[in-house]
């Protein structure tokens, strides 16, 4: 919940966020995720490896908390 408000995504649900995100990078759809499958799945897809870095990246916590 923390990762979609920092990064604006707030019109869905923790759990159908992460089922979003989960889809696109299990790629032999067995319903659990390799530490490989993960890694390839960012690199692969910009969107995520956007939300991924802003997620550690501060600086958008020190704006949220600056702007209330």
């Amino acid at each position: 919940q923390a990762i979609q408000a920092i990064n604006g995504y707030t019109n869905m649900t923790a759990e159908e966020f992460t089922n979003v995100i989960f889809q696109k990078i299990d790629v032999n759809n067995d319903g659990e995720l390799t530490l490989e499958e993960f890694i390839n799945g960012v690199e692969k897809d910009e969107d995520l490896m956007e939300l991924i870095t802003k997620s550690f990246d501060l600086s958008n916590v020190l704006k949220v908390i600056q702007n209330g």
